[in-house]
């Protein structure tokens, strides 16, 4: 190994600055390089090799020559193979923790939660997720005889592409490129261009853990990687995470191929007039401004009940104003900058669009770099918000409702649905509240950025098809194949019923 070392210190395998993994071989990707800059201080971090077309074309083919072994591969050698994986992964998690810090500017508490708690142990529930993935016998109900047995299984897909976000680089890569192997598929795997080295650390233990060449294959670069990789005739499954356009585009297409895509939301959380204020204050901040409110299940809305809105605004506030904001390697630290110019330059257009139609903005914390503060935005109306889609940044739109179907009613007119935030101590209520609302999920009491790691994880319209995590995610990336067999025995003379 070749160490290189970074003007910050930081270490790692000179090898994960070429910009690909294809068939086991770290080379240099065929698109010149492309810089990763530090959002903390907008210095440059490395060059990396980015690459072209054609290196998608060479990855596909190295995952495709690898599908025929692979997808024969006991699931007793690939369980054991991801646990490889997570036991490698907690031994470099901390490393981990620190690139994601410098590449996303993610404070280094949630860096860590990220690769600790998240990022390794997908490998690891991965495999425990195949060894336990069933199939199922079925009666046969066509003909009188007991002659038939139907036989339901699973096949995997083939080569999936793999595309992930740079908000958990190390998180939803590993959930999705450990099932996608572990159901028996290979994968390329295009990860953020705004944390290449984070994801390059993840490849890095691919052989080590005991995959064969070309089972997991990585290209490092833009959106016409991305592109290219979508359409390839060989690439039978798509995962992407990341916004609704991209989402969009690659559903039109890929009409007939398999696709999970997990898209963007909006909340919303909503504060009934019984709730627990204090607690709902927590949530919100945790819904709000987690990771500078650069994640999916963000509660960017906030509908707040007549009753209880002075009191919940104000401590809202309170605890908004209470927030620490600055180097994410700080620990004491709670919020860091953006991650690149584009989400500040969309965060400063929502604001500029709200302030146009009248609303109230108040913002907490420095606005320098790609540093943004925490905004609460304040004296709304239903039309001011419809339609807005996801600003991904650290927005909180204060809505006062005057009833839980008023509540309803608005969640209801976004073409977004991923997660919902629910408030109240009545739980018949909560019951029906959540029953009405149409998103993938609801969380009664809880902060919308909450999700467990065994349940299932998607949206409704706009915020994606499919689900990911556990068997879910299995189900996504395997197609059913029915066997069927007849054993021989008694005829049974099948014209006797309809006369044909």
């Amino acid at each position: 190994m070749t160490v290189h070392t970074n003007e910050f210190g930081m270490q790692f395998d000179r090898r994960l600055l070429n910009g690909t993994l294809i068939g086991g071989r770290w080379e240099p990707g065929s698109g010149g390089t492309f810089a990763a800059n530090d959002p903390h201080t907008g210095k440059r971090l490395h060059e990396i090799g980015r690459c072209a077309p054609s290196d998608v074309d060479r990855a596909v083919a190295a995952a495709k020559d690898a599908f025929a072994d692979w997808s024969k591969t006991s699931v007793q050698v690939r369980a054991k193979i991801l646990r490889n994986m997570q036991r490698l992964f907690r031994d470099r998690a901390e490393a981990m923790a620190q690139m994601v810090t410098k590449e996303v500017g993610k404070p280094i508490l949630a860096a860590r939660e990220e690769t600790f708690e998240y990022s390794g142990p997908a490998w690891g529930k991965a495999a425990e997720e195949i060894l336990r993935y069933r199939g199922m016998t079925l009666p046969s109900t066509q003909e009188k005889t007991t002659n038939k047995r139907l036989v339901l299984g699973h096949r995997p897909l083939g080569v999936i592409g793999v595309i992930t976000p740079f908000n958990f680089p190390t998180d939803i890569s590993s959930i999705a490129l450990a099932h996608a192997v572990a159901a028996g598929n290979t994968v390329v795997w295009k990860p953020t261009e705004y944390g290449p080295v984070s994801c390059a650390m993840v490849a890095e233990l691919f052989e080590e853990a005991g995959f064969p060449p070309g089972v997991l294959n990585m290209v490092q670069g833009f959106g016409d990687v991305g592109a290219h990789l979508v359409r390839h005739a060989d690439v039978k499954g798509i995962f992407f995470t990341g916004s609704n356009r991209v989402g969009e585009e690659i559903a039109r297409v890929n009409p007939l191929r398999p696709m999970l895509l997990e898209l963007g939301g909006d909340g919303p959380q909503i504060v009934l007039e019984d709730a627990d204020i204090d607690r709902a204050v927590e949530g919100a901040i945790t819904g709000a401004f987690y990771y500078s409110g650069q994640v999916c299940t963000s509660s960017e809305r906030l509908f707040v009940h007549e009753k209880v809105y002075d009191e919940f605004l104000a401590k809202f506030r309170a605890a908004t104003a209470a927030l620490k904001i600055g180097d994410p390697a700080d620990a004491g630290n709670d919020m860091g900058p953006l991650c690149n110019p584009a989400v500040l330059e969309r965060a400063r257009q929502h604001v500029a669009d709200l302030r146009e139609a009248g609303a109230t903005i108040e913002q907490f914390g420095p606005e320098q770099g790609l540093y943004y503060p925490a905004t609460i935005v304040t004296g709304l109306d239903r039309a001011m918000i419809r339609g807005k889609g996801e600003s991904f940044s650290p927005l909180a739109l204060v809505l006062k409702v005057a009833s839980d179907e008023e509540a309803i009613e608005i969640a209801n007119e976004s073409e977004l649905g991923l997660v919902a935030s629910l408030w109240t101590q009545d739980m018949s209520k909560a019951w029906r509240v959540a029953e009405a609302l149409p998103h993938g999920a609801v969380n009664v009491n809880e902060t919308s950025n909450y999700w467990d790691q065994l349940a299932p994880f998607g949206g409704a319209g706009k915020s994606g098809v499919g689900r990911e995590l556990s068997q879910w995610f299995l189900d996504s990336f395997t197609e059913n194949k029915l066997i069927v067999f007849d054993l021989g025995g008694p005829a049974d003379d099948r014209r006797i019923e309809g006369g044909w």
